[in-house]
C-alpha cells in the first residue's frame, strides 16, 4: 500500500484509550458460589447489572484450572459481560483465549488496583476518534491542573490523564470526570467521578453539591444508593481511607 494513500482508503486506526473498566476480583472459583452473590447485588444494585463489561481478576485464586466458561455464564445470566481475564496460570490464560477473552498480567506486587473504576462513558462512542486532552506543564516540567470552564453533559467525558481536574461548572447525570489526581467540582456533580485511575490512594473528590451517580477512588467506588442520604445536595470530600470510602461534609 502507497505511503500516500487516501485516507478515505484507511478503515480504522489503533489508538491508546483509558477506559475505565470494573474488576470482578474473585475469592472463590465455585460458579454456584459466585451465582448466589450475584444474585444478592442483583437485588440491591439492578442498575450496576445491566449490560457492564467486566474484567475477571483470579489473582487471589491458587487454581491452574478453573470452570472460566461456567463462571462466565453466571456472570451473562446477570447482565455482566465478561471482557478479559487478569492473572492466573498458562492453562487459565489459555481457556480465556479460547472463550474470546483478553488476558491481562498480574498487578504489580504492591501496587494498587489500576483503574478498577466502575463503568464507563454512558456513550461508549463519545470518545472515539477524539484527541486525548492537553495537560498543561508549568515552568519547571511538572504536571499542571487541566481546568474545565462549562457544564460536562450528559455522553460527554472530561480527563486528566496525569493531574488534577478542575470544573468550573457542573457535571450532569450521564456525564463522566476522570483524573489522575483529583477532581473539584465548583458545582452540582451528578454524573461519575473517578479521581486516582492509575492507582493513586491519595486522590481525592471534591464537588459543592453532591449528586453523584458514582464516586471511585483509586478503583474503590460508591454508587449513588451506597452515599448516605444526609450527604446527597451537600458540599463534600471523597478520600480513601481504611480500605473504603470515606465522604464527609466539606469545611
Amino acid at each position: 500500500m502507497s505511503l500516500n494513500a487516501n485516507s478515505a482508503d484507511i478503515a480504522f486506526t489503533f489508538k491508546g484509550g483509558m477506559l475505565p473498566m470494573t474488576v470482578m476480583e474473585l475469592s472463590s472459583a465455585d460458579p454456584e458460589h459466585i451465582r448466589c452473590q450475584l444474585a444478592g447485588k442483583l437485588s440491591q444494585s439492578p442498575a450496576f447489572f445491566q449490560h457492564t463489561p467486566v474484567v475477571l481478576s483470579v489473582e487471589k485464586l491458587d487454581e491452574p484450572h478453573l470452570a472460566l466458561e461456567r463462571i462466565c455464564a453466571v456472570c451473562r445470566d446477570h447482565k455482566l459481560l465478561p471482557v478479559a481475564v487478569r492473572g492466573g496460570a498458562e492453562p487459565v490464560r489459555q481457556s480465556a483465549w479460547a472463550l474470546g477473552l483478553g488476558w491481562f498480567a498480574p498487578v504489580e506486587e504492591g501496587r494498587n488496583r489500576v483503574l478498577e473504576s466502575v463503568g464507563s462513558s454512558a456513550d461508549p462512542s463519545a470518545s472515539v476518534g477524539k484527541k486525548a486532552p492537553s495537560v498543561e506543564q508549568d515552568a519547571s516540567g511538572a504536571i499542571a491542573t487541566r481546568l474545565f470552564r462549562g457544564t460536562v453533559r450528559s455522553g460527554q467525558q472530561v480527563s486528566a490523564s496525569e493531574g488534577d481536574l478542575v470544573v468550573i461548572g457542573a457535571v450532569n447525570a450521564g456525564a463522566e470526570v476522570l483524573a489522575a489526581g483529583s477532581i473539584h467540582v465548583y458545582g452540582a456533580l451528578r454524573g461519575r467521578a473517578l479521581a486516582g485511575i492509575h492507582g493513586n490512594t491519595h486522590a481525592g473528590i471534591y464537588c459543592r453539591e453532591l449528586e453523584a451517580e458514582l464516586l471511585s477512588v483509586a478503583g474503590n467506588y460508591k454508587r449513588l444508593e451506597d452515599i448516605d442520604s444526609q450527604l446527597l445536595g451537600r458540599a463534600v470530600e471523597v478520600h480513601f481511607a481504611k480500605e473504603q470510602l470515606e465522604i464527609k461534609p466539606l469545611g
